[in-house]
């Protein structure tokens, strides 16, 4: 490393921000296993996924050997409107540790989502646009991924119908007010509106909903539209994790600058997207041996998909209407407890980061909330941002590798995803705050509900 003073932020300029995404699947001596057709257990292609997904999307959902893929000229413009996003320094954070650890993070905060999404949202409505459609539904869950679509649909000219998590539509009125004022339509999820929706209510009046729930109901809607919209969504599937590869790219660049390189990645993991993009240049440099970096994804302990899940194929939804994805998961029907506050709420895992974890390529460790909440507020003492609840995640791990350095006297360099800003979260830090904040942990027989609905599959026995 070089004896200059490292600034407390570097910023890439905009001639500098990468020109296309890097696709993971082409670097991975073996790639995840192939999305199935749940009717006929047989690999699904782009006409397949066309009803569903828009036709450009579909075909970079299934591509694993394209390292490379050209960011559309108009999805540039977008970007440069907040990004490059900076990579800063945590001086304060080292400091107030007492660790010889270097930590860095990359802030993606810098946007009205207040998220990393809109990486890929802008990417999806542009697609949707060329197509010549009308508009796309989608699912949210914390709120994050429905702001920074509408945003996007805004922008393009397309309607943007939104279920979300009704627990999470309850609590956050704001995010569904920022939502208003794009003009998307936001609906609590399970609703009346869509059949699984109603199915689901009948059979459990009293839920809080799922992503799983709110997945279904707006791939109901998609296919009801007569082809006129098509669905999208804000994480796990691979066209995502592409998309926010910019992360990783811009990171990585900005490292090199510094005559820097990272020891330890930590981020916060619940569908994988922002995880899955921030390391996909340096899994890179792993899995073709040039590098030994550690990479580490942080769940929570009330949804732990990683860390306690199976790896098995399963449905992405609760309505059993999308394919079946080989993924770590908790089954379908999972819904963490209703005093779970942190986000990263979904039920399975990124199908690329599930294959890298089955295959040890990475770690995976859980927390339990109150944990999280406490690692937020010190950071937010610190280095004067309020994180995301979802990135605070990443925050406690990233604390918990320097203060092992603390112990070791190891002077590693830890880089981190603060995936986005808390301020539309102030009920959950209310709740911390006030001591009134409760840790759920799932127990095995809770688990084992989930499992037991896993297709009955032949691949689900090897």
């Amino acid at each position: 490393m070089s004896m200059t003073k490292i600034p407390h932020r570097l910023y890439l300029t905009e001639e500098q921000m990468p020109k296309q995404w890097f696709n993971l699947r082409a670097a991975m001596p073996q790639q995840p296993d192939p999305l199935l057709n749940p009717a006929t257990l047989q690999p699904l292609g782009t006409a397949d996924l066309a009803p569903i997904f828009c036709e450009e999307l579909a075909r970079q959902e299934l591509d694993g050997a394209t390292p490379y893929v050209d960011i559309p000229e108009p999805v540039q413009e977008v970007y440069k409107m907040y990004r490059p996003s900076p990579l800063i320094r945590a001086y304060a954070l080292e400091k107030a540790l007492g660790t010889p650890a270097r930590i860095y993070y990359k802030f993606e905060g810098n946007n009205t989502s207040g998220s990393h999404k809109l990486n890929s949202a802008v990417a999806q409505a542009y697609y949707a646009k060329q197509q010549g459609l009308t508009g796309v539904t989608t699912e949210t869950g914390a709120g994050q991924w429905g702001t920074a679509l509408s945003e996007a649909c805004a922008y393009f000219g397309l309607s943007c119908d939104v279920y979300m998590v009704k627990c999470s539509y309850e609590q956050k009125p704001f995010r569904k007010a920022v939502m208003g004022v794009f003009d998307a339509q936001v609906t609590a999820s399970p609703s009346n509106t869509t059949q699984v929706g109603r199915q689901i209510l009948a059979e459990n009046p009293g839920t809080t909903g799922s992503l799983g729930c709110a997945i279904s109901e707006a791939v109901e809607a998609a296919l009801a539209s007569g082809g006129t919209k098509r669905y999208v969504l804000g994480s796990v599937l691979n066209q995502v994790v592409l998309h926010q590869s910019i992360i990783g790219l811009e990171t990585k660049l900005a490292m090199e600058q510094l005559d820097e390189y990272p020891d330890v990645v930590v981020g916060c993991a619940g569908g994988g997207s922002n995880l899955g993009g921030l390391i996909a240049p340096f899994m890179a440099d792993k899995l073709q041996g040039r590098s030994h970096t550690r990479f580490v994804a942080v769940e929570p302990a009330s949804c732990p998909s990683l860390t306690r899940g199976r790896y098995a194929y399963d449905f992405c939804d609760t309505g059993h209407v999308t394919p079946l994805a080989r993924m770590y998961t908790l089954g379908s029907g999972f819904i963490p407890s209703a005093n779970h506050a942190g986000g990263l709420r979904y039920h399975g895992m990124s199908p690329i980061l599930s294959k890298l974890y089955h295959d040890g390529y990475m770690e995976a460790v859980a927390y339990e909330q109150s944990r999280v909440f406490e690692a937020a507020v010190f950071f937010a003492k610190h280095e004067t941002i309020l994180p995301a609840p979802e990135s605070a995640h990443a925050i406690r791990g990233a604390m918990d590798e320097a203060l092992k350095c603390k112990q070791t006297g190891e002077a590693k360099t830890i880089l981190f995803g603060l995936t986005g800003t808390g301020y539309f979260d102030m009920t959950a830090y209310e709740s911390y705050l006030s001591g009134r904040m409760t840790d759920t942990i799932p127990t095995d027989e809770d688990l084992q509900r989930g499992f037991d609905s896993l297709p009955a599959i032949p691949q689900n026995r090897m």
